[in-house]
């Protein structure tokens, strides 16, 4: 399938990135005391990268309320209802892939929609599903590799939590270079670096997303489209 290997190059970046950071869940998952069916299980129904390393702390210290697990989770996840607005068109029209669509939608395979320029002869759909599947392939594979390995060689673990850091400065770079305008991204920035200066550390991205998406909004007719209109298909007869 075309699709398929042109989805394959693109999200080469968030390979190398999933590869490493699922083999990180997976020795933490291992040193808690939960085998690969846990490994595989979590990565393949929850798939929320972060949230999930803060599920293995929830698991070693008891869960706790079902209240207090919930708060954390929208915590944790809540930048991904910002995420979504930018594609609610798009996957309503993908037919029965668009609950999976949603439910796939990472940091990671986030940039890589937003970025991706698919060729004329390419089926949009296909290889926007293609991208989606292959960085959760990567996500299981590291997550099973690590509860594995760690149950049989020791590790050190040490800076390897900057894989994370690593691939989204290479996406960056890559959409920056790539865009029409730089306004969305130095929006975004510049409320990132206040919000992180008044809320802190742990609790600036909410607000930030916030107030860089009001002034998208407000902005939208002035900065225009962040990339060059991807090129469609014609429909088929």
């Amino acid at each position: 399938m075309k699709e398929l290997k042109f989805a394959a190059r693109q999200t080469l970046p968030v390979l190398c990135g999933y590869i490493f950071l699922g083999i990180a869940f997976g020795l933490l998952l291992q040193q808690a005391g939960y085998g690969w069916g846990w490994a595989l299980l979590s990565s393949a129904l929850i798939y929320a990268g972060s949230m999930q390393f803060v599920l293995v702390q929830l698991l070693g210290g008891g869960f706790g309320s079902l209240v207090s697990v919930a708060l954390t989770t929208l915590s944790v996840n809540s930048r991904h209802l910002f995420y979504g607005l930018s594609f609610l068109e798009e996957f309503a029209h993908m037919g029965g892939a668009r609950p999976y669509m949603i439910f796939s939608l990472t940091d990671e395979t986030y940039s890589l929609l937003c970025g991706v320029r698919v060729p004329p002869a390419l089926d949009r759909k296909r290889t926007f599903l293609c991208i989606s599947a292959l960085d959760q392939c990567y996500w299981v594979t590291g997550s099973l590799l690590g509860n594995v390995l760690g149950s049989v060689l020791p590790f050190d673990m040490t800076g390897i939590d900057f894989a994370m850091t690593a691939l989204f400065v290479v996406i960056f770079i890559e959409q920056w270079l790539s865009a029409a305008t730089h306004a969305p991204a130095l929006l975004g920035l510049g409320f990132g670096l206040l919000s992180l200066l008044v809320f802190g550390p742990d609790a600036f991205l909410l607000p930030a997303l916030v107030c860089t998406v009001l002034a998208l909004g407000l902005l939208r007719g002035r900065i225009g489209p962040a990339v060059d209109p991807p090129a469609k298909e014609a429909d088929a007869p």
